[in-house]
């Protein structure tokens, strides 16, 4: 598959999900409106909205960030040639109050060179304990490293942000628990570049769900990250805020798509806390997903999707990956941009790993597209905003 086909013209894929109710709170803000009024017209200018972009997209979504760490010392734990999974003790933060996490690294066998690697956050999910989703990586070439991001702050609400180790080494910061979790990502970058075991030109960030909003999260910060792959992350990340939908999925049940109020009602302490203000009016939030989105450009993403996963709100995903398209098209890299609808439920599946070492084997040159991408497995609406690219200098 070229790289250009079909990427803001979809094929119209097997109609899996017929949509019912499509409630639009409001246009897709357009990104390229800076703050001061003015729209850009220059992509080397790119950088300096990309962080005016930061303060609504990053600091108002998911609180004020963790810094840079003081430290990163790094400990092995089981590491011998004859065992495939390797793990080292983390020690990082401050000096006064050291972090310390685990990290795990399941490496391919037979190597010749140093191999691409795919970090991911989900230690604690338990697919990682079913076998096939790590060898789903490992079996393709692919290091796969894989951390408990819990270790850093609980996935417990316990109607406080102070709590866990990273809230005890910064305390004056005020992010939840997506912000913990993703800073995770960046010091296993800063750890395999300190080990040398990677090929550091070749980094993906991955995760599902909640693990898939902190892998956003953390590709739009990072970028060291060439590749960033959230799946199915519902409300907090790839879906969008101002659509809501409900569909009838492929066993034939129709269901809602999720809301910021929904996502807050349980789970606040992963938001930032000025998110609440916004909960039953979403339409007037100052972003939407798509700057989330753009903030990754010109590096790739890669926004992986089940069609009747109606929770995660598939038509809500799609309309703001494509909004967020026409800033990979400003940056001129609009093949950098990748989308894709398997059939089924939420999961973090092999056949979402196969498509992700897809692009990772693209990215190096040694594979062609897979045609499964750019297919729309709902009837096409349209797009839900109404500017577009600027005319470049």
């Amino acid at each position: 598959m070229s790289d250009k086909v079909n990427v803001f013209d979809p094929i119209q894929g097997e109609e899996l999900i017929k949509v019912t109710e499509y409630d639009l709170l409001g246009k897709l803000p357009d990104p390229f409106i800076c703050d001061d009024g003015s729209r850009m017209d220059d992509p080397a200018k790119w950088e300096e909205r990309r962080k005016e972009i930061y303060r609504t997209a990053i600091e108002l979504h998911y609180g004020e960030m963790p810094p840079e760490p003081e430290f990163l010392e790094i400990e092995p734990g089981c590491v011998t040639d004859y065992i495939y999974t390797h793990n080292y003790r983390i020690i990082t933060g401050t000096k006064e109050n050291p972090v310390v996490f685990t990290m795990y690294v399941h490496r391919p066998r037979n190597l010749t060179e140093l191999p691409p690697v795919v970090i991911d956050g989900d230690g604690c999910f338990e697919h990682y304990y079913e076998g096939d989703y790590v060898n789903s990586f490992t079996s393709r070439g692919v290091m796969l490293v894989s951390f408990n991001r819990t270790e850093l702050m609980p996935d417990v609400n316990y109607n406080t942000r102070k709590v866990g180790q990273l809230s005890k080494a910064y305390p004056d910061y005020n992010f939840g628990a997506i912000g913990a979790w993703a800073w995770g990502y960046s010091r296993c970058v800063d750890a395999l570049e300190k080990l040398g075991i990677a090929d550091m030109s070749c980094i993906a960030f991955t995760g599902h769900s909640r693990g898939g909003k902190t892998a956003m999260l953390a590709g739009a910060l990072d970028k060291r990250a060439a590749i960033v792959n959230p799946n199915e992350t519902c409300a907090g990340a790839c879906s969008c805020y101002r659509l809501h939908i409900k569909a009838i999925g492929e066993n034939g049940e129709e269901k809602p798509s999720e809301t910021l109020k929904n996502l807050l009602s349980e789970f606040d302490f992963w938001m930032g806390e000025g998110m609440a203000e916004y909960a039953d009016c979403e339409e007037k939030l100052p972003f939407d997903t798509h700057f989330l989105k753009a903030m990754v450009a010109p590096r790739k993403l890669f926004v992986s999707e089940a069609a009747s996963d109606i929770w995660a709100n598939p038509v809500g995903s799609w309309q703001t990956t494509m909004a967020a398209g026409e800033v990979f098209k400003f940056l001129g890299v609009p093949e950098n941009l990748y989308w894709y609808f398997r059939s089924g439920y939420h999961g973090h599946k092999p056949e979402d790993v196969e498509m992700l070492v897809n692009i990772i084997k693209h990215h190096q040159g040694k594979e062609e597209l897979n045609d499964k991408f750019y297919r729309l497995p709902f009837k096409q609406p349209e797009y839900i905003f109404d500017w577009r690219a600027p005319e470049t200098k």
